[in-house]
């Protein structure tokens, strides 16, 4: 299951992570990233002890929205070691999202 993650709890879920983490910047009236939605908690089950997959909605979490300068929404960055290492802007197929995050492990 992916983890929920505001403003408050990004530092210490993400950024002090010691594995990777997929985090999914997302909206609920935001059609493809409902589409995105199971593809990113079959990941989540996918990845389980091996890299953290969380969400932040970017309603309720602006903070960290405007940090990271996302834009559009589903955005999905990958981090490793506190430092974002990859992008993927838009829906993507589960293959693609997987293939990138285990290419961090």
């Amino acid at each position: 299951m992916a983890v929920e993650i505001t403003d408050q709890s990004f530092q210490e879920t993400v950024l002090n992570s010691d594995k990777p983490v997929l985090v999914d910047f997302w909206a609920t009236w935001c059609g493809p990233c409902r589409m995105l939605g199971p593809i990113i908690e079959e990941v989540a089950a996918d990845f389980e002890g091996k890299a953290l997959v969380g969400k932040v909605d970017v309603d309720n979490n602006q903070q960290v929205s405007v940090d990271y300068g996302i834009r559009n929404i589903p955005t999905v960055l990958i981090f490793k070691n506190g430092e974002v290492v990859d992008k993927i802007v838009g829906v993507a197929p589960k293959e693609v999202i997987a293939d990138k995050l285990n290419s961090y492990l």
